[in-house]
């Protein structure tokens, strides 16, 4: 049996490039890999490109990523949030650029990338910049928008239990983008607060398989709101 689980945050990112794109779980606060992005910011990774939810907020985790000059890129439905100053005032200098997917599309994009499909049409956006430089049609009288898949190099997510082979088990609102951007990586990182032995975990309660996950690293004092008992 392959063991995934590694013993420091540091070595669960070690080999993450300059460059990449990195899909970062998280909603709000909730679910949001702090303790991983953390120890990219020491890895020292840069021009990567993120993929999220929201910016993060303060000046921890993807905030503080943000903050130090190594986000070249951010997709994102909501950059804005309770103290996200670092993507205010990049953004506001142009040295990060952003790109606005609607939530409900950003999810879709993800499962697409995933399932390894070609993409789908929309009506969100239709008719707005967000349709600008894409193709678009008629299905139904309906307007549509063509989005592609989204995918990522590395995912960094959160998730609340794991086995050695990698099967997730997520806590409450932390599980928002998680299952969907770890379908969609290339690999996976995974922090949780409990490793447990193969074959504890019920597979019937079995989020994401093992199949979609590379690295689990422990993390037992990661809890935020929303994801408490």
């Amino acid at each position: 049996m392959m063991d995934k689980i590694i013993p420091s945050l540091a070595e669960a990112v070690a080999d993450i490039p300059d460059g990449a794109t990195v899909l970062v779980s998280g909603f709000g606060s909730s679910g949001q890999p702090i303790e991983l992005l953390d120890a990219l910011v020491e890895q020292g990774a840069r021009e990567l490109t993120i993929v999220c939810n929201n910016s993060g907020a303060g000046d921890t985790g993807l905030g503080r990523l943000v903050r130090m000059g190594r986000v070249r890129k951010l997709i994102a439905s909501y950059p804005r949030g309770t103290e996200s100053q670092a993507f205010d005032e990049a953004y506001a200098s142009g040295r990060i650029e952003y790109e606005c997917v609607p939530q409900g599309t950003l999810a879709e994009r993800l499962r697409a990338a995933g399932s390894g499909l070609g993409g789908f049409y929309t009506p969100t956006g239709y008719g707005t910049q967000l349709a600008d430089g894409k193709e678009t049609r008629m299905i139904n009288n309906v307007g549509h928008v063509y989005e592609a898949p989204l995918r990522g190099d590395y995912a960094l997510v959160k998730a609340h239990r794991a086995d050695p082979c990698g099967n997730l088990i997520y806590r409450k609102a932390g599980r928002n983008f998680g299952p969907l951007m770890c379908m969609a990586s290339a690999n996976t990182v995974v922090q949780v607060h409990e490793c447990v032995r193969a074959g504890e975990i019920n597979p019937e309660h079995i989020v994401t398989p093992g199949i979609f996950v590379q690295r689990v690293v422990q993390v037992t004092d990661a809890y935020v709101a929303g994801e408490n008992p």
